[in-house]
């Protein structure tokens, strides 16, 4: 079965960000990265799926490939999708012309105008990424990922592997996944995460077309292993939350140290109350200072 859907792009979209983010893994077992290109393997309704996103002048163009012919017809779902993970839903510009003039982030949004935060396929796949993610390096993070993908063994027709699913995740084994090289912690978060997502009490897709952003921190907070940053870097990833304060991350500290000139480190508390008088644009402008740093490390 196939879905397709060909979708316009604002002026100033920038294809190079999305391509970025998803050329993480340099083994490519589940994503592979052209110059205006994408291919993705996934789970799109129990089975087995290849995204493709080719992007020309002021369009993208995707298909998703899946490997069965009894698959529900999800043309809405598809679109939805695609949009969330190119940003467009998100109202830069907006934050753009507000702060255009601000002395810190006038020369910001100078430097990478028109800058929007690519998202995972599924909300899922952020949250999921996130948990990864906890305290170590991007590098490292990559690296756990790659093995939970093998350790699931998904594999499409067109040739890639598939991010799991809660489903496929669930059925791994804490010893299979401290031998991927997850701690203990993480092994345990991310099984109770799948077990919750699976038995539909965590509604993540549901939440994607509405974003009740306080049930969903409430939510996953009530999850042993997840704090605030965790929660905030999913729902930028994963439902293009632009107000998420990340000022647990300490690439943001970093980026924001540089932005102020300042002599000394930046703590947590100094970069919340920072970012606090620029809401609901906080994990947006976090963004940004990932990006002053390396455009596709986080």
């Amino acid at each position: 079965m196939q879905l397709s859907c060909s979708i316009s792009l604002p002026a100033a979209f920038r294809p190079a960000d999305i391509l970025a983010f998803h050329r993480r893994d340099p083994q490519e077992i589940s994503e592979r990265v052209g110059d205006a290109s994408l291919d993705k393997g996934m789970v799109w309704g129990r089975s087995p799926a290849c995204l493709s996103i080719r992007f020309q002048r002021r369009r993208a163009s995707a298909t998703l490939v899946i490997d069965s012919h009894v698959v529900e017809d999800r043309q809405v779902d598809f679109e939805r999708m695609v949009r969330r993970m190119l940003g467009l839903a998100q109202e830069i510009e907006v934050f753009e012309e507000q702060y255009r003039g601000h002395p810190q982030l006038g020369p910001l949004i100078a430097r990478q105008p028109g800058l929007r935060v690519p998202a995972a396929s599924t909300p899922f796949e952020a949250l999921t990424w996130a948990v990864t993610g906890q305290q170590i390096s991007v590098s490292a993070a990559v690296s756990l990922r790659r093995k939970l993908i093998e350790a699931t063994n998904i594999h499409h027709s067109g040739g890639l592997l598939c991010y799991p699913e809660a489903q496929q995740i669930l059925g791994l084994t804490e010893e299979t996944l401290r031998r991927c090289g997850f701690s203990t912690t993480k092994t345990k978060t991310l099984l109770t995460l799948s077990a919750l997502v699976t038995n539909d009490k965590l509604p993540l897709d549901a939440w994607a077309e509405t974003i009740p952003v306080d049930i969903i921190q409430s939510q996953l907070e009530a999850v042993r292993g997840i704090g605030p940053w965790t929660v905030n870097y999913a729902l930028l990833r994963g439902f293009g939350w632009l107000d998420g304060s990340l000022h647990g991350d300490a690439a943001v500290r970093r980026g924001l140290q540089t932005l102020l000139e300042s002599p000394e480190k930046i703590g947590e508390e100094k970069a919340k109350t920072w970012l606090s008088q620029f809401s609901p644009w906080r994990a947006l402008i976090g963004a940004h200072l990932w990006a002053t740093q390396s455009p596709k490390a986080y």
